[in-house]
C-alpha cells in the first residue's frame, strides 16, 4: 500500500521476482495533500477517504492470501501536525505497521524502480507526487546525490494560490537550490508519477503513436518543453485527445508541467524517459537477493511467458543457444543490447502457436508488442514483434503495420529480419521440440552455409527444409547446403 499526497493505492505482485508481475492493483484519489499548506493538517474528509478506502484495501488483501504487506507513507503524512496520528489509523485499520519515508527514503526507493525497470540508466531521475518532487541522480545500480523539493502537484498549486505565473517563480526558486542538475546534461530524464504520466499519455494519443504502453515511452527534450508550455498555458478541457486523462488528474497537469519544462531547461537532458514503475516497484528490488538482482529482467519475463504458452519451454532455450552458434558462424556481429534482445525472441518465438496458423504472426506482435516487459525500450519491443511475426507469416512485409516498423532503426529491424528467418528454419529442422538443435552441425564453407544432419536426422532433408535454409541464407548473401553426416 502506497499512501501518497494524492492518491492511495493497492497493488498485489505475484511474488518477489526481477521482473514483478500484478495481480491487483486499485488506487483512489483521497487527497491528503489538500489544504495541507495552509493548515498545516491532513483534512478530516481525505483522513476518512483514506481510512474507508484502507479498509477495503486490508480485506483484499486477505482475500487474496497477501503474506506480505508493505505500507508507505510520503510526503502528506510526513509533513502533517496529524500525521502521526493518521498513521495510528492506519495501522489499526491494516494490521500491519507503516513504514513513514524520508525525502531520501522517496529518492531512493523512486532511482531503485527505474533500475528495476530500465536497462543500464545513466541520468535523473524525477518522482513528482502531489505533495513533493524527489530529484536523484542515477548511473547502473549506482544512486548519487538526491533532493527533495516541496514541488508536488497539489502543494504548488496551492501554494501558488492557483496562479500559474506564481508556480512557475515558485518553482524556479525551489530548482535554483539543486546546483548538480547540470551533471544531467546530454542524458535522459526518468519520469516517475501519475501527472507526469498523464501528461505522456496525453502526448502519445495526440500524436498517434503506435503502442499505447507507457513504459520507455520517450519524447525529444525540445518537443517535452514545447509540449509542457501548450499544456500550461490551455484550459485542460481544450487540449486535443484530454478524454485520454482522467478528470481527476486534470487539474494538476499544468503544475507538472511547468515542474518538468523548468527541470528539462536546468539539467539540460536530452529527452524524457517515461516509466511505469516507481517507489513501489523500488522497493521490491531492495528486498530481492544480489543474485536475482543481477537477473535481466526482460529475459527472466520473456522465460516466464514460454513457461507460460510454448508448446516446449526446453525447445525456447535450445533456440537461444542454437543461435548463439549460427549468428557467429554466418558473420552477424551483434552488440550486448542486440544479444539479449535475441534472446528474448528465441524465448518468445513459440507463445502463439495455439492461434490459428494464419493468424499466429499477428497475435504474436500484438501480445508482444502490448506485454508488460521492462528493461526495453519501444524499439527493442518493436524487434521482438518483428522477428516472431516473420518467424510465423513468412519474411515479408504485406500483411504488416508500418507503425511498427518504424518503431525499430534500420539495422535493428534488419536483425528482426534475420533472426525471423533462423527462427523458421529452426522450427523445420526441429518441428519445434527440443533434442533436436543441439545434434545440427553447421559451418560456412566457400560461400554456403552448411547444415549437416547426423545418422536418423539426415531423414530431415527435402524440400521444405532445403527451401528455409535458401531464404535466410539469401539475407547474408549465402548459398546453402544440407548434407547428411552418417
Amino acid at each position: 500500500m502506497d499512501i501518497g499526497s494524492n492518491s492511495i493505492r493497492l497493488v498485489v505482485y505475484e511474488r518477489q521476482a526481477r521482473t514483478p508481475t500484478v495481480l491487483f492493483n486499485e488506487k483512489v484519489l483521497a487527497g491528503l495533500g489538500r489544504g495541507l499548506a495552509a493548515s498545516g493538517r491532513l483534512s478530516d474528509t481525505a483522513v476518512e477517504m483514506a481510512h474507508k478506502a484502507l479498509v477495503r484495501f486490508r480485506r483484499l488483501c486477505d482475500q487474496l492470501g497477501v503474506d506480505n504487506l508493505n505500507i508507505l507513507a510520503t510526503a502528506a503524512t510526513r509533513d502533517a501536525e496529524n500525521g502521526a496520528e493518521f498513521i495510528d489509523g492506519v495501522q489499526e485499520i491494516c494490521r500491519t505497521p507503516v513504514r513513514l519515508l524520508s525525502g531520501r527514503d522517496e529518492a531512493r526507493l523512486a532511482a531503485l524502480g527505474i533500475v528495476c525497470g530500465m536497462w543500464r540508466p545513466d541520468g535523473i531521475v524525477g518522482d513528482l507526487g502531489g505533495g513533493s518532487l524527489e530529484l536523484v541522480e542515477l548511473s547502473g545500480s549506482t544512486i548519487g546525490r538526491g533532493q527533495t523539493l516541496p514541488l508536488g502537484g497539489i502543494r504548488l498549486q496551492e501554494e501558488a494560490g492557483g496562479k500559474l505565473a506564481r508556480a512557475q517563480k515558485l518553482t524556479d526558486q525551489a530548482l535554483s537550490g539543486v546546483e548538480w542538475l547540470p551533471v544531467g546534461s546530454g542524458k535522459p530524464f526518468y519520469a516517475v508519477g501519475g501527472t507526469w504520466r498523464s501528461l505522456a499519455r496525453l502526448h502519445l494519443f495526440q500524436n498517434g503513436y503506435p503502442l499505447n504502453v507507457m513504459h520507455d515511452y520517450a519524447i525529444d527534450a525540445e518537443e517535452a518543453i514545447e509540449f509542457c508550455q501548450i499544456v500550461a498555458r490551455r484550459n485542460p478541457d481544450s487540449l486535443d485527445m484530454i478524454d485520454v486523462v482522467s478528470r481527476a488528474r486534470r487539474p494538476l497537469l499544468a503544475y507538472g508541467a511547468t515542474v518538468m519544462e523548468n527541470v528539462l531547461r536546468r539539467s539540460g537532458a536530452d529527452r524524457v524517459v517515461m516509466s511505469a514503475l516507481g517507489l513501489r516497484e523500488g522497493l521490491l528490488y531492495d528486498l530481492l537477493s544480489e543474485e536475482i538482482r543481477a537477473q535481466d529482467p526482460l529475459v527472466e519475463a520473456a522465460r516466464e511467458l514460454s513457461l507460460l504458452r510454448s508448446r516446449s519451454p526446453d525447445y525456447a532455450e535450445e533456440l537461444v543457444v542454437w543461435t548463439d552458434r549460427l549468428f557467429p558462424t554466418v558473420g552477424i556481429d551483434e552488440t550486448e543490447y542486440e544479444r539479449r534482445l535475441r534472446t528474448a525472441g528465441c524465448l518468445l518465438s513459440d507463445i502463439g502457436w495455439r492461434a490459428h496458423p494464419d493468424y499466429r504472426g499477428e497475435q504474436s506482435l500484438n501480445i508482444i508488442s502490448n506485454a508488460g516487459f521492462v528493461g526495453i525500450d519501444h524499439a527493442g519491443r518493436a524487434y521482438l514483434a518483428l522477428s516472431v511475426f516473420y518467424r510465423h507469416q513468412g519474411l515479408i512485409d504485406d500483411s504488416l503495420s508500418p507503425r511498427i516498423r518504424e518503431l525499430a532503426h534500420s539495422r535493428l529491424k534488419e536483425r528482426a529480419r534475420l533472426l525471423g528467418g533462423a527462427l523458421r528454419l529452426a522450427s523445420v529442422l526441429s518441428a519445434s521440440v527440443d533434442g533436436i538443435l543441439p545434434q545440427i552441425g553447421m559451418a560456412v564453407e566457400e560461400g554456403e552455409l552448411v547444415l549437416r544432419l547426423p545418422g536418423e536426422l539426415a531423414a530431415l532433408e527435402g524440400e521444405r527444409l532445403s527451401k528455409r535454409a535458401n531464404q535466410f541464407s539469401r539475407l547474408l548473401g549465402l548459398r546453402s547446403r544440407i548434407e547428411a553426416v552418417i
